[in-house]
């Protein structure tokens, strides 16, 4: 994959420190996945226990003919596609407790599952940083962690401390599960997300939190507060 237009920028041969898990292959998890590729990222660790419906065309990277596929799949498909000598990992049950390294991108739409994830990994030396997107119809949030820094990791946790219920209640158009969301929403979430990562690639600076409203122009980014 020729990557001239950037490689002198951001080099992902020589910068990463280990895999790259994207753990939920909706609408942020498969562009996420789709903007890692094109940033030439040679190897994906994919998890999805999902299949492609007819609604996932409006805000998510998939194509009519991967109506009924496997998300995992259809995603390898389109990934390949784009980089034939891309190398994907595909956990078609989801996520199951297993223990992860490198960089994970936390793109499930349950906040229950979130905090599982976070909590099963909070002491693994292993995981360099974890990105975590949320989404509502015009605003969305990104949170992260550098996960050598136990404050910012209880930071993260604090932020999952309600249960999928009172999310979908309190917030009746969120993206956990009641999704209604817009795919201008997801781009500038992934994107900024995606800028915080290069980021915490190249100098080991990361923004714990982002919130935008694509709608009304509006973004703030800023660490968390202890």
């Amino acid at each position: 994959m020729n990557l001239s237009k950037h490689l002198s920028f951001f080099d992902p041969l020589t910068m990463l420190k280990g895999n790259i898990h994207v753990i939920g292959c909706g609408a942020i998890g498969s562009t996420v996945a789709e903007m890692l590729t094109r940033m030439g990222i040679v190897e994906l660790h994919l998890w999805d226990f999902d299949i492609v419906s007819t609604h996932n065309l409006t805000n998510q990277s998939f194509r009519h003919k991967d109506i009924g596929t496997p998300k995992v799949d259809a995603l390898t498909d389109i990934l390949t596609d784009i980089n034939p000598d891309l190398k994907i990992i595909k956990y078609p049950k989801g996520y199951t407790d297993e223990p992860l390294s490198g960089y994970v991108f936390l793109c499930v739409d349950n906040i229950d599952l979130r905090r599982e994830i976070c909590k099963a990994q909070q002491y693994n030396p292993h995981v360099q940083a974890v990105f975590d997107f949320r989404m509502r119809l015009t605003d969305a949030q990104h949170y992260a962690a550098d996960w050598s820094d136990k404050k910012q990791i209880e930071n993260l946790l604090k932020t999952m401390a309600f249960t999928h219920e009172e999310a979908k209640e309190a917030t009746p158009v969120n993206a956990c599960g009641t999704t209604l969301n817009i795919i201008p929403t997801v781009r500038v979430i992934v994107s900024y997300g995606l800028a915080n990562f290069i980021n915490f690639v190249k100098t080991g600076e990361i923004k714990t939190m982002i919130l935008v409203d694509a709608f009304h122009y509006m973004l703030d980014a800023f660490p968390l507060k202890n």
